[in-house]
């Protein structure tokens, strides 16, 4: 097992993801021109990048489980690139490791930041929208008083067919 076939992954890895924050740039854009009809179906290649994404991140699991196994390590449930840092022989290889971490999680740092913003676009959007219907919606009629209920006479609102006397 090797070095480069981590590296591989995490390259991989960091190209869906930037992939991904493309997405979150336009979701952005749709979430503003109200684009809904774009909207969905961006979100459904969103949801194909992850599952790619999660399928990518199960083999470099694997791919470095393997390497700390080969190297006589016992790896940790989730095992983590920094282990494999720590395991490395080689100078190069250790700084290659790092830089592909670091652009990974720059990546992904972005990606969070975008979501964030497009969650809380999403917000106001919903909130709007439910002002506008409340706005529309007629009054209950609870609210409005008849002649008869402010003077103190509660008018029968209901009227029933049913006479209780017979």
């Amino acid at each position: 097992m090797s070095i480069q076939m981590i590296i591989q992954t995490l390259v991989n890895l960091e190209k869906l993801h930037k992939s991904l924050l493309e997405l979150a740039y336009k979701k952005t854009e749709f979430i503003k021109t109200g684009d809904m009809d774009r909207l969905d179906q961006l979100l459904k290649d969103e949801q194909a990048h992850v599952a790619a994404i999660s399928q990518l991140e199960q083999q470099r699991q694997t791919v470095v489980t393997d390497y700390l196994r080969a190297k006589g390590i016992a790896p940790s449930d989730t095992p983590t690139v920094m282990e494999v840092m720590e395991a490395a022989e080689s100078p190069s290889d250790q700084e290659q490791l790092k830089t592909s971490r670091d652009q990974l999680l720059l990546i992904v740092e972005q990606l969070k930041l975008q979501n964030d913003l497009n969650q809380k676009l999403t917000y106001q959007s919903l909130q709007f929208v439910n002002l506008t219907l409340d706005l529309l919606k007629p009054r209950s009629e609870e609210m409005n008083y008849s002649r008869d209920e402010s003077k103190g006479n509660k008018a029968n609102k209901e009227k029933t067919y049913f006479d209780s006397k017979a």
